[in-house]
């Protein structure tokens, strides 16, 4: 039995797995809530991101030598505006923001303390640079929305387990294409956050 290793990698470290990653992203954001049909190049010009952004940090599992699962963060003014505007709207200070982009793990990996893992080393990175706090955006669906799956748990609980709460109106909006669709549309994104 392989045993999964989580941890952060550097920036040469990330450009060589940035294929790999690229495709986990996909093939776990083309699943529920996110419903995500994904384009190769988008990815890996998204990954290249967050290894130019300075206190960065991408977190890797690694099952042997295949990527299982990863997790971003870096400084939220490190994001782009979008990301930034709906704390910077009501007059928070994102200097002392961490944000954590995506956490995306294999269906079979899950329930084994993975996404913790992520969390901590996260929460580590944002501390190590001084934040305050650290908030992340999930995605809004309707209760009703035809593709939902019937036995589907969110993670909310999880989060709140982790000391972190949605912020009533933080919301952002993100376009990308679901399956159904022809082109991106814009999703709400509300953010959780936890302070330090």
């Amino acid at each position: 039995m392989v045993t999964v290793t989580v941890r952060a990698l550097t920036g040469d470290q990330i450009l060589a797995a940035i294929d790999d990653l690229a495709a986990l992203r996909m093939t776990v954001f083309a699943e529920w809530p996110y419903l995500y049909d994904g384009d190769p190049a988008y990815e890996a010009g998204y990954l290249r991101e967050f290894v130019e952004a300075p206190d960065g940090i991408l977190v890797a599992a690694c099952d042997g030598g295949r990527v299982v699962g990863a997790a971003t963060a870096s400084p939220m003014q490190a994001q782009k505006a979008e990301f930034r505007a709906p704390f910077e709207a009501r007059g928070l200070d994102v200097s002392r923001l961490f944000y954590f982009g995506e956490s995306v793990l294999l269906p079979e990996y899950r329930g084994q303390g993975i996404g913790h893992a992520f969390f901590d080393h996260r929460e580590a990175q944002a501390r190590k640079c001084n934040a305050s706090a650290a908030t992340f955006a999930a995605v809004i669906r309707p209760a009703d929305h035809p593709d939902r799956p019937v036995d589907y748990v969110p993670l909310d609980a999880f989060w709140r387990k982790r000391g972190y709460a949605p912020v009533e109106g933080l919301v952002t909006h993100l376009a990308w294409k679901d399956h159904r669709d022809a082109a991106d549309t814009p999703k709400p994104m509300q953010y959780w956050l936890r302070r330090f």
